[in-house]
């Protein structure tokens, strides 16, 4: 199908993101399943509410267009999708593959947040208010749910080996680095005037 208007676009995505949605809902029980922290089952459980309701306001989008909702394959989804599933299949310690999920899990969320981004952009150009208003909670709750993957507690990482060289090295290159954000603080601002704003889905 030739994608002749910005509102061609717009149905396009919106029909990739449902796609994705459809898929994350078989796929977060199975994450729920594999997780050894309470609080990361908790997160993925409640995080499957959120998506089979992003799936319905999108179909209520379509119904407000006057097309019937079906989605075209999220190929970008698909392959995330693929990579939690070998996440869970990995012989891991439980900390360490809660970690995985997280990770896991927070490039699904990237993903969304820019999908989400772009089309509730696209509605707003096109005097959709009722589907942006839509868009935009979605949008709001995947952000949401990125911060409380952050905020989930990690595993304790201090006790694995940090190589041959010890903690010496370790903290000697911790203290590179904080160097380096400190010389990039004080350098003149006008090296860097150039460099364009985020666009404001971003944001």
């Amino acid at each position: 199908m030739k994608l002749e208007s910005l509102r061609d676009l717009y149905a396009e995505q919106l029909k990739d993101l449902y796609n994705a949605e459809q898929q994350l809902i078989k796929a977060l029980p199975k994450m729920a399943k594999a997780a050894s922290s309470e609080e990361l089952k908790a997160a993925f459980e409640d995080h499957l509410g959120q998506t089979r309701q992003h799936a319905q306001r999108i179909e209520t989008i379509f119904e407000q267009m006057g097309e019937k909702a079906k989605g075209k394959t999220c190929k970008a989804m698909e392959g995330l999708v693929e990579e939690g599933g070998e996440v869970i299949k990995e012989d891991m310690n439980g900390g360490i593959k809660d970690a995985a999920l997280i990770a896991a899990a927070q490039r699904v969320e990237h993903y969304e947040i820019a999908g989400y981004g772009c089309v509730r952009a696209y509605a707003t150009r096109l005097g959709e208010d009722d589907a942006a208003t839509l868009l935009s909670q979605t949008l709001q709750e995947e952000k949401e749910a990125d911060e409380a993957l952050n905020d989930l507690k990690k595993p304790d990482l201090d006790s694995e080996p940090r190589g041959r060289h010890g903690p010496d090295k370790a903290l000697r290159l911790e203290e590179s680095r904080l160097g380096a954000r400190l010389l990039f603080a004080i350098r003149p601002r006008r090296q860097y005037a150039e460099v364009p704003p985020l666009p404001i889905f971003y944001r």
